[in-house]
């Protein structure tokens, strides 16, 4: 999920519709979890942890560094423990703490908490450093006679977009099994990315992974739909990794480090952010009580990051668990400590 966005249930939706079964589909996860990232001693994963010692680096006679200034949190990892005015302040300040300088908005805060405006939350940020520099908005839809771009709600996101001074504004989730929706939605996406540019805004879609496993009659999916219409010169794209690899996992991949990074690779629109979401192993119910295959704080999972960051880095790296494994604040520390300790 992003944003209360049902990813597993959209991707369990698009299997069951190709016939998969439920049992069918948790051998894939593990079966994806267990592949060549396996987490043991001398894999690709647990050589990709990080550190500063000799041997870094890749071969490629260099280090690289993920600047922490670009290190933000997608602010739906906390959801659970941001539920008053209190514990939403309260996390701010561990966040800083922490180190973040950026934050990526899921939407504003219920109006109990006093929070429930741009300015007012903005205040709060500014008053510990960090910056929203991008949010989770969804399409700006009106529905009395059929799916029309609705200007006001268009105008009121943007307006907050700029209140917070925000650089990025991205659609979460969008779902549906009839292509015309999609090319719909991407001829809806040009049109607002067009008025947000005009703001100063860069506007992205986020992917899950039913994007992938969604199959049209003529052979096509989604992620074909999008990256063939969404205009490269005004629409960007926010690769969520763990959804792009676990893509990879459920169409089949044999290397599904090798799906995600040519997702990146090839598609047309700039990648400008990530979603850095590790995935767990197959060990992960003995080592950690988690289930396998499932999201998993940075470090913990068999995702090989620096494998993906050295073949493509970004404007933003934006740590993300919507099932943190302990607590949220510990998942947002340990996602900063790994970003900012890691050398590709």
């Amino acid at each position: 999920m992003c944003f209360g966005y049902d990813g597993d249930a959209a991707l369990r939706e698009s299997l069951e519709r190709k016939g998969a079964s439920r049992r069918g589909l948790m051998r894939g996860a593990v079966a994806g979890a267990a592949g060549a990232t396996m987490l043991t001693a001398g894999s690709p994963a647990f050589a990709a942890k990080p550190g500063k010692g000799p041997g870094h680096g890749h071969g490629h006679g260099r280090q690289r560094e993920v600047p922490t200034d670009l290190i933000s949190i997608q602010l739906y990892t906390l959801r659970a423990a941001m539920t008053s005015d209190v514990s939403i302040k309260q996390q701010l300040d561990q966040l800083a703490t922490f180190g973040y300088q950026r934050v990526e908005r899921a939407g504003l805060y219920p109006a109990a908490t006093g929070l429930d405006t741009a300015a007012k939350l903005k205040a709060e940020f500014d008053a510990r450093g960090i910056w929203a520099s991008s949010s989770h908005d969804g399409i700006s839809t009106t529905t009395p006679n059929g799916p029309v771009l609705d200007p006001v709600a268009l105008n009121k996101k943007l307006d907050d977009a700029q209140t917070f001074r925000q650089k990025y504004i991205n659609v979460p989730y969008l779902n549906s099994p009839n292509k015309s929706d999609w090319q719909m939605w991407a001829e809806q996406m040009n049109t607002e990315a067009r008025v947000a540019r005009q703001r100063g805004l860069r506007y992205g879609y986020h992917n899950h992974a039913h994007e992938f496993t969604i199959k049209f009659p003529d052979g096509t999916t989604p992620w074909d739909v999008l990256t063939s219409e969404l205009d490269p010169q005004l629409v960007h794209l926010e690769v969520d990794l763990y959804w792009a690899y676990t893509a990879g996992v459920n169409t089949g991949a044999v290397d599904p480090l090798a799906f995600a990074n040519e997702v990146i690779r090839t598609a047309p629109q700039a990648v400008r952010q990530y979603h850095v979401k590790d995935r767990h192993g197959a060990d992960a119910a003995v080592l950690y009580g988690q289930t396998p295959g499932d999201m998993a704080d940075l470090g913990l999972g068999v995702i090989d990051f620096p494998a993906i960051f050295d073949k493509h880095q970004v404007e933003e790296y934006i740590v993300e668990n919507d099932t943190p494994d302990f607590k949220p604040a510990a998942t947002a520390n340990t996602g900063f400590r790994y970003l900012e300790g890691l050398d590709f």
